[in-house]
């Protein structure tokens, strides 16, 4: 058992320990991101299909995802800090082994091996920073920069690889991880300090297997129809998917211990908080993957200039998360959980005026739009859903908004990008399966450069659509089913001048 804690302010070591920590938090954001704007010097060097071009972007958001509950029971029992520097490790080794990956099997494998490293990171950094921080107040302010260095991370991703790419090869995007790495294994065990829990129950293996087969299984069929159709692999793979999350999910209710706590969701404000955490990051995501490939393929714009392009919204999104803590403190937290699904609305759908010939002033307004709202759900979602349960359910509660962040960013590649996929081969020239394996199809007359580009323009504006829509539901459906007095969270009784 660890020694009680006694509530003091925090010295210089804690505040240097929270920027150590920041580090793996960083760079397991930025990873899911980072390749948005890489995919097309990704592609042009291992040529990669289409299906492999998706699961290169995602599987590291399905790997995260899919474990950050059980790692974060492991580390509960084994240790936070000794998890979180193994994990630390393996994310540096398979970004190396990412960077100089002769193929494109090889870099999904090293990518999802980093995805199961960054699963170990964040559940345990959030526990090793709160052990810094005894006194509330100091450890909520800590715990909102943590929030926010996460989301900044998700934002400058894009940014970040499209300024390395401008003067490196593709491989720089996952070399630029190991500085941090080394830093963090040197400094750690003197600023960092070892947190257990003591935990009722045993960690449930299958249950484990089950969620990860389930999702990886589904996706799996999902993509493969949306870019080679219903061939027999497809339906098969994903009535398995699907029966294995089934059973995943009864498997659940019937567990003492469960890997995720359903029961949760009978709660109204958890269910919007936990969708909330879901559906912006699939949006963003998607958003940002297909829009690094107008840029460049339909547009022309090199690398660096794509990057420049996104960085207004990028930058929106990290002011808004600094400032919504303010925002909310003035305003509630239902507005905000409202408000914030209506800005992606408007923003994304902003998308649908882009056109092969231009659209880059409407992409720039789009990511500045929608980026409103991304910041606040960003900032919003943890705290919310764990206000919304009892005290002693409120670390599952937390696990369960973490994960829909990460299964969130990978569902958006996986989902809507499969949509965009569709729509390119339905509509597309039928030279291959992705603009940018048609593209570099030598020989290509103007008609059918053109005609490519604009089936993936469709694409585009049928996935921006999709997220319009859902967000827009969801927006009127808190509107009108969330109470007025919502339960109290820290966001909500802190000082709002000290936020700001």
């Amino acid at each position: 058992m660890n020694a009680p804690r006694v509530s003091r302010s925090p010295g210089p070591r804690a505040w240097l320990g929270l920027l150590v920590v920041l580090g793996p938090v960083l760079l397991v954001a930025m990873d899911g991101s980072v390749l948005f704007l890489a995919m097309t010097k990704i592609s042009e060097a291992l040529s990669p299909t289409a299906d492999q071009a998706l699961w290169i972007l995602d599987v590291y958001g399905f790997a995260v995802g899919s474990l950050l509950i059980a790692f974060g029971n492991i580390g509960d029992r084994y240790g936070r800090l000794k998890l979180l520097m193994t994990g630390t490790a393996v994310f540096g080794a398979a970004s190396t082994g990412a960077a100089f990956a002769p193929g494109p099997e090889l870099l999904v494998v090293f990518r999802a091996l980093m995805g199961v490293a960054g699963a170990t990171l964040l559940p345990s950094a959030l526990a090793v920073l709160s052990e810094l921080f005894t006194d509330p107040r100091r450890r909520a302010k800590a715990i909102g920069i943590f929030a926010a260095t996460f989301a900044a991370g998700f934002a400058i991703g894009p940014v970040v690889g499209g300024q390395l790419l401008s003067s490196f090869w593709w491989g720089s995007v996952f070399l630029i991880n190991l500085p941090v790495v080394v830093l963090f294994l040197a400094l750690a065990p003197f600023l960092l300090r070892e947190v257990r829990a003591t935990r009722t129950g045993r960690i449930d293996v299958l249950s484990v297997l089950l969620s990860a087969a389930g999702i990886l299984l589904t996706v799996y069929a999902t993509k493969h129809a949306a870019t080679e159709g219903l061939t027999a692999p497809a339906p098969a793979t994903g009535i398995v998917g699907i029966v294995t999350l089934v059973w995943f999910a009864r498997r659940q209710l019937r567990l003492e211990h469960p890997l995720i706590d359903f029961s949760l969701f009978r709660d109204q404000v958890f269910t919007v908080a936990a969708v909330t955490g879901l559906l912006p990051l699939a949006a963003w995501s998607a958003m940002a993957y297909l829009g690094g490939i107008y840029l460049q393929s339909v547009l022309g714009l090199t690398v660096l200039d794509a990057a420049l392009v996104a960085l207004p919204g990028a930058a929106v999104l990290t002011v808004t998360c600094i400032v919504t803590p303010a925002l909310v403190a003035r305003t509630g937290t239902r507005a905000a959980l409202i408000g914030c699904h209506f800005f992606i609305t408007a923003g994304v759908l902003l998308l649908l005026l882009t056109s092969v010939s231009g659209g880059i002033g409407w992409y720039v307004a789009s990511t500045a739009v929608a980026g409103l709202g991304y910041g606040i759900s960003f900032s919003v979602v943890a705290d919310t859903a764990v206000a919304a349960v009892p005290a002693e359910r409120a670390g599952s509660a937390a696990a369960i908004a973490e994960t829909s962040n990460e299964i969130g960013n990978a569902l958006g590649i996986a989902l809507l990008g499969s949509l965009a996929a569709l729509i390119f081969r339905l509509q597309g020239p039928g030279v291959a399966g992705t603009l940018n394996e048609t593209l570099q199809v030598p020989g290509l007359t103007a008609a059918v450069i053109g005609e490519a580009k604009s089936a993936f323009v469709t694409g585009l504006h049928m996935a921006a659509a999709l997220a319009g829509i859902l967000h827009a539901a969801l927006g009127a459906l808190a509107l009108r089913h969330l109470p007025r007095a919502l339960p109290r969270t820290s966001t909500d009784d802190a000082d709002p001048d000290s936020l700001a």
